[in-house]
């Protein structure tokens, strides 16, 4: 089962992040501003004691099958990019791994941006 999953996860996200006009405001949320969805990590399985992590806003293509979930990220043409591999054991945890890919990018979308700049109303 192979799914192409970057418009997936960075479409949902992206659409949340696009600005809104006056006519289509929605809704002030408790949420603040939205996150980055151009830094959006995502932890790998530790592999040999190191710890890693893939930016889900460069990755080009997800492919889920029964064995692994593959993520290709990085790259410019001819395969120059990088893989990584989750493995699996069936095809119901592939699709547990891509839920959580689905659920990590969105909430890269929500997450507040933090603040740099202070008002007197912050000092008060």
């Amino acid at each position: 089962m192979k799914l192409l999953c970057l418009p997936l996860l960075l479409g949902a996200c992206s659409a949340l992040a696009q600005p809104q006009t006056p006519n289509t405001a929605a809704p002030a949320t408790s949420n603040g501003p939205v996150g980055s969805t151009a830094f959006c990590l995502f932890a790998l399985p530790p592999e040999n004691g190191n710890q890693r992590w893939v930016n889900l806003g460069i990755v080009q293509y997800v492919e889920a099958r029964a064995d692994a979930v593959q993520i290709t990220y990085g790259g410019g043409n001819l395969g120059s990019g990088y893989d990584a591999k989750i493995p699996v054991k069936s095809a119901d945890e592939a699709r547990a791994v891509m839920q959580k890919l689905r659920q990590t990018a969105e909430d890269c979308a929500r997450r507040p941006a933090a603040s740099t700049s202070t008002t007197k109303e912050d000092t008060r």
